[in-house]
């Protein structure tokens, strides 16, 4: 609910203990949970938003503690200036923390937040190698693949994704990219959707786990719910695609650059 801080902080207790009694290991929430998404400009964001190590980390991390699992979701940061940030956090369960800024603002969130300049980490945690993105980071193939070759076992996406123009059919054109990224790259794509009425907002309802092989082991669903599901992180290991192919290996990437992109080799 938006504005309603300690109330989702509430909602994201009750999430973790639910996922955890299904035997999670890694948790992921949506983007920006605590507050909600729809600030109304940038002195809203600053008045709910909260430094890095707040109350959020210490709730994330009491409750990874206790579950024996790792968390990755949204939170609205307040940086050393006091800029707000739209920003990721992940705990392990030994109380180990990092933070992310998102890089690719979406549309009003440029008129509020200040982007990270920092690349998408790769972390290692007790659940496995995580790569985190934040939303709209994810439309971007170079980001997906950049956690591939840093190594990530899953990507884990908070998001909240407004439907823009009609509803695309039978699937969320989030879930197709994240099939997609999951496929390509042979990882595991762990995303969090908003769900609910948020100051007249209608979502994609894009929550859904993928497997290297592209499909859908749970999700997408309406409504506010926990997806769950067993994932293989050996099979994100193995890169090869077929007797003859390797999805890493394969790569030119010195075919790739053009004049004004230049960067993409590596």
């Amino acid at each position: 609910m938006f504005g309603d801080v300690e109330g989702n902080r509430a909602r994201v207790a009750d999430a973790v203990e639910t996922a955890a009694r299904a035997g999670a290991e890694l948790v992921v929430l949506p983007e920006l949970c605590t507050t909600g998404y729809a600030f109304a400009d940038e002195s809203e964001a600053c008045e709910l938003g909260e430094p890095a190590d707040g109350p959020t980390l210490e709730q994330w991390r009491g409750l990874a503690a206790a579950h024996r699992l790792v968390i990755v979701g949204g939170f609205c940061e307040l940086d050393a200036e006091g800029t707000p940030r739209n920003s990721a956090l992940i705990v392990d369960q030994d109380g180990a923390s990092r933070v992310y800024r998102k890089t690719h603002l979406w549309d009003r969130e440029q008129l509020i937040f200040v982007a990270g300049t920092e690349p998408p980490p790769v972390i290692d945690t007790s659940a496995g190698r995580i790569g985190i993105a934040i939303c709209y980071d994810a439309f971007f193939p170079e980001v997906m693949r950049g956690l591939a070759l840093g190594g990530a076992d899953v990507i884990a996406v908070p998001m909240n994704s407004p439907i823009v123009g009609s509803p695309t059919e039978p699937l969320a054109a989030e879930v197709v990219l994240a099939l997609a990224a999951a496929q390509v790259n042979r990882v595991y794509v762990a995303q969090a959707d908003r769900a609910g009425p948020e100051r007249g907002i209608r979502w994609a309802n894009a929550s859904a786990i993928c497997d290297p092989d592209g499909r859908l082991l749970a999700g997408p669903v309406e409504g506010t719910t926990v997806l769950h599901s067993a994932c293989d992180l050996e099979r994100a290991r193995d890169k090869a695609l077929g007797a003859r192919n390797d999805v890493l290996a394969d790569r030119r990437p010195q075919l790739y650059a053009t004049t004004n992109d230049k960067e993409t080799v590596n």
